[in-house]
């Protein structure tokens, strides 16, 4: 391995570019960012997730003379960005709490002997007893801050620990201090920059526009249902599935293990120990599902993540951006499904009032406002792109994305809207307001309840007024009043009472756009759950046969080297290994993700397989 004092001088950001990570050109904003590093520029860089963050200063690093220091939040996301880079024949290393004091020391020593290209170490590291005396001895070569967006109160996972960065820029002054991030809104662009003293930042903000992703949005009414119809359309694939609180977690997965899935839950009310080895699960592929809370976090690097679904709400866009981000990394296609209830957003406002730390009345306000845009999200029948793209402060200038539910066609606006609507304001009103959304429908569908013939609402003037629709359609349209503020809630039961807005609806009528799903009218892309995109192929049987080959050689190198196998070679390899059948290395070399150290000690055996494969031996 080439010491990081010695930097690649020979070679250019292109020629590493390949020679390491196999690519011949970069993603959007790369190569711009790898400058800004080289260049000893401040910066800040505003990627989308499966945009390529860690390769902006993983490159860079061999071109510098030091030791580039990389704060991460995660244990799991140092040791799988370290291992990946060992693979590349990358000299590096992370500090952290899993190693014992002798390694801490061997790990310290030899960075300041100048062993390493890239040294990961936690936020916490930098507040340690005399560790930035410790950096001020090594060779320094810059500063990256990953998850940057931790830094901020305005942002959605502010970490205490990231506030002693704000040291970075004082102590080391001539050092070019980088900040990288998934997600943030304009304001914590601006809070970043701001609290690491950055210079004069580069700042990059890249491509929100997710367009492998086919984004749907439905109300929930059975759960369990409703996760098993997207599972089944993705069999033996990756999926992450994710609920708001422990107890969810735990039913749900111990239902889809019951159904026969490959499914592990994942919590903060787990231990660490199980934490960490359902996580491995997931990476090694020896799970397909993950049913987590958002416990289960930034610390998921595996790239082929083929659906993810959330059973309820997040608290904001920028954790829904985030966790749903995590699906298609490798750019293929890939489903987030998103399933609300009107009483998620009653849930969440209970959590954040209970939490430990809820914060100033301006954060409590910030979080609530954040809760409504998350709402404001399932609500609208508006382009699912769009409405992410814009919020992130992007212009989104498609008509159409033609890969969410309301492009697809899946919603229709109903005629006589503002009837529907009187009649559901006027038996909320003639129930005393007293009830909550599903025993209003109850009466408006007219049912026969025994809550119902209690309180006599069977002999009311709007008892079956709305018989002809699908209950689960009034509640949704129930819950469109709510957030049209023509309905408000009783926060503590749900019981829903007209707003002055409502009233005036009621008395003198206006203009009111409710929606309902139209599933038999659904495209047949829509109906497989597929975005109408650049996709795979069509394959054959034998094709899908060889993928399924290479996935198992994949899986056993893995296994032989202690890493996850999204580090040998991406699913977007593996299947150039299919369409292209390389036969030599020369070959193999050309394909998309394969850099000269993977070429030389991987690619004999993947052509011995397609070779074998091609002519028809047992054994495949």
């Amino acid at each position: 391995m080439t010491p990081a004092h010695s930097p690649e001088s020979t070679h250019t950001p292109h020629s590493l570019l390949k020679k390491f990570w196999g690519y011949d050109d970069f993603l959007p904003l790369q190569e711009t960012s790898v400058q800004a590093i080289l260049a000893g520029q401040d910066s800040l860089t505003i990627l989308p997730t499966g945009g390529g963050k860690s390769l902006c200063y993983q490159l860079p690093a061999l071109l510098m003379s030091g030791t580039t220091i990389v704060i991460s939040p995660l244990v799991a996301l140092m040791k799988d960005q370290v291992d990946t880079l060992l693979g590349l024949e990358i000299s590096a290393a992370y500090l952290n709490s899993t190693l014992n004091a002798s390694q801490q020391r061997d790990t310290i020593e030899r960075f300041l002997q100048g062993d390493y290209r890239l040294l990961y170490v936690a936020p916490e590291r930098l507040e340690a007893a005399g560790f930035m005396d410790t950096l001020r001895e090594g060779d320094v070569a810059a500063f990256i801050v990953d998850e940057a967006h931790c830094i901020s109160q305005w942002g959605h996972d502010f970490r205490p620990a990231y506030r002693a960065l704000q040291k970075l820029k004082a102590a080391f002054p001539n050092k070019g201090i980088h900040a990288y991030t998934a997600t943030a809104t304009p304001t914590v662009q601006d809070d970043i920059c701001t609290a690491l003293s950055l210079r004069n930042p580069n700042r990059m903000v890249g491509d929100f526009t997710r367009p492998n992703l086919l984004y749907r949005v439905q109300y929930r009414s059975d759960t369990l249902k409703q996760v098993c119809q997207v599972i089944d359309r993705h069999p033996n694939e990756a999926g992450i599935v994710y609920c708001i609180s422990r107890k969810d977690v735990d039913q749900l997965s111990k239902s889809l293990q019951g159904k026969g899935h490959r499914v592990l839950p994942y919590h903060a009310g787990l231990s660490d120990q199980v934490r960490a080895t359902n996580q491995a699960a997931f990476s090694n592929e020896q799970a397909d599902i993950i049913v987590a809370t958002v416990a289960f976090g930034m610390g998921i690097d595996r790239s082929n993540v083929r659906y993810v679904i959330h059973t309820a709400i997040p608290k904001s866009i920028e954790h829904y951006q985030q966790e749903a981000g995590r699906a298609g990394r490798d750019r293929l296609p890939a489903e987030c499904i998103l399933l609300y209830s009107g009483a998620d957003v009653v849930k969440w406002r209970d959590i954040m009032k209970q939490s430990d730390t809820a914060g100033s009345d301006e954060i409590q306000k910030l979080a609530l406002s954040k809760l409504f845009e998350m709402s404001n999200y399932c609500q609208r029948i508006l382009c699912r792109h769009r409405f992410l793209v814009e919020y992130f402060g992007q212009p989104f200038l498609k008509p159409s994305c033609g890969h969410c539910d309301c492009c697809l066609g899946e919603y229709e606006v109903m005629e006589g809207g503002e009837v529907i609507a009187q009649k559901i304001l006027s038996c909320v009103f003639r129930t005393r307001q007293k009830f909550g959304a599903q025993h209003v429908a109850q009466v408006l569908q007219g049912a026969d309840t025994e809550k119902i013939r209690q309180f006599q609402h069977q002999e009311l003037s709007t008892y079956g007024l709305l018989s002809e629709f699908d209950r689960k359609n009034i509640v949704r349209w129930i819950e469109q009043l709510v957030h049209e503020n023509f309905l408000e809630k009783e926060a503590e039961y749900g019981s829903l009472r007209l707003t002055p807005t409502g009233i005036q609806l009621l008395k003198e009528g206006g203009t009111v756009s409710l929606a309902q799903p139209i599933v038999q009218k659904a495209s047949k892309a829509s109906k497989k759950g597929k975005a109408p995109v650049e996709a795979m192929e069509d394959w054959s049987d034998e094709a899908q046969a060889l993928f399924e080959a290479l996935r198992r050689l994949r899986r056993q190198i893995a296994t032989e080297k202690r890493v996850p196998p999204y580090i040998i070679f991406s699913d977007v390899t593996l299947k150039e290994m299919v369409r292209l059948r390389p036969v030599n290395l020369s070959d193999f070399g050309e394909l998309r993700g394969v850099g000269e150290t993977k070429r030389q000690e991987l690619g004999p055996r993947f052509i011995e397989l397609i070779d074998g494969f091609q002519a028809g031996e047992s054994g495949f």
